[in-house]
């Protein structure tokens, strides 16, 4: 598998590598795991970035080259990987990549080197560098999230929830979303459980949050780890509501956790079940150009969240980059600079996940536009009204 993907990347800066006369290409470096403990969200990440490719490959005359690197799952390697793109490879944006630790290893570089940066993965607040921030944020906030679980625990009665999650930033984010969420819908968080991602049980865990009697619990997992703590605790005979986050809409995590898993509710993009939105919505039609891209690419429908978020990063690069390139060519600081203000000063951006706007204050680019609550039946994702 490891092989493929690298064959895979080297195909996709291949594709792309083509220059129009004296013009200096677009490059783009883009790091995700394609292996070790988060490469079932990496290669879906992959794969988004191809169905991106494929959608639009060039702005104007100025051709667009990808040079995908794989971290590993590791937040070091990633930050060696982030490094080396702009050292060596002088690329001109970093998009990546799976997960929020190696994330913020990447946006920490890219800010020092005023390298523009659209994370993939959710982050938690970056500190900005020389001439403000470098680094925005596609996926949905854990706290506009945690809010939509919030809103269905307490329009369905809950008054207690039992919390476990990972033992990274990713958990604490989910973690301080629900509790700030729920302490003002009267509900009260039971436990405060955690496991890293590499575990193989967490039995202990799950019987300290049985213990608490919660009406519900919520996870803070992603990806095949995220369905750990589902099976042990159907394992020990808990049978009330579980509750993820969008995280978890990943094929692998419902293969791994199989009948655990079944009944689960997250909140997630619009994207995941664009089929069953209703014409109105403006995401809609998007997601399904997603879809059509991704087939186009990768030779089979897509059945994930983490695709499209590396897609809906490629739509924000294209809009950003046609207006920077009337002031400044690619492959220079000043381009960098103009790029990194107009992704700052994206305006509804519609996207297959939400619409996107940004400004130096707010790097997190959506709102309730970007969620719905889905619901695992028999397999599939179904809208939850």
């Amino acid at each position: 598998m490891r092989a493929y993907w690298k064959c895979a990347a080297a195909s996709i800066g291949l594709a792309l590598a083509v220059t129009s006369g004296a013009r200096a290409e677009i490059k783009i470096g883009f790091g995700t795991a394609l292996s070790g403990s988060g490469a079932s969200i990496g290669i879906p990440y992959a794969k988004g970035m191809a169905a991106a490719a494929a959608f639009a490959s060039a702005i104007g005359d100025e051709k667009i080259r990808i040079i995908q690197l794989d971290d590993a799952s590791d937040p070091s390697t990633a930050s060696r990987n982030a490094a080396k793109l702009i050292e060596e490879e002088n690329v001109d944006l970093i998009i990546g990549t799976s997960s929020t630790p190696s994330t913020s290893a990447m946006a920490a570089v890219a800010t020092a080197k005023k390298v523009p940066m659209i994370a993939v993965s959710p982050l938690p607040p970056v500190p900005a560098g020389e001439g403000g921030p470098w680094v925005v944020s596609v996926p949905q906030p854990a706290p506009l999230m945690a809010n939509a679980v919030v809103e269905r625990m307490k329009a369905t009665g809950v008054k207690t929830v039992g919390y476990i999650g990972y033992s990274d930033s990713w958990g604490d984010l989910v973690y301080d979303g629900l509790t700030k969420a729920a302490e003002p819908a009267g509900i009260k968080v039971t436990s405060n459980e955690r496991y890293a991602r590499a575990d193989s049980t967490v039995t202990a865990q799950a019987l300290k949050i049985i213990a608490t009697r919660p009406d519900v619990i919520m996870t803070g997992g992603s990806g095949t780890p995220g369905a750990l703590p589902f099976i042990a605790l159907k394992e020990r005979g808990y049978g009330g509501p579980i509750y993820g986050m969008h995280a978890l809409i990943n094929p692998d995590f419902i293969r791994v956790g199989g009948a655990s898993v079944e009944g689960v509710i997250c909140p997630t993009g619009p994207v995941v079940v664009a089929e069953q939105l209703p014409e109105s919505n403006p995401v809609r039609a998007v997601g399904m150009q997603f879809r059509e891209a991704y087939q186009k690419a990768n030779g089979t429908p897509a059945a994930d969240a983490f695709s499209a978020y590396s897609f809906d990063g490629w739509l924000i690069f294209l809009d950003a980059a046609k207006r920077a390139l009337a002031t400044a060519k690619p492959g220079t600081p000043e381009f960098r600079a103009a790029l990194r203000g107009a992704i700052m000063s994206t305006k509804e951006v519609v996207g297959s996940h939400g619409v996107y706007s940004f400004t130096p204050a707010s790097p997190y680019g959506v709102d309730e536009r970007a969620r719905v609550l889905v619901k695992l039946v028999k397999g599939n994702w179904q809208l939850v009204p």
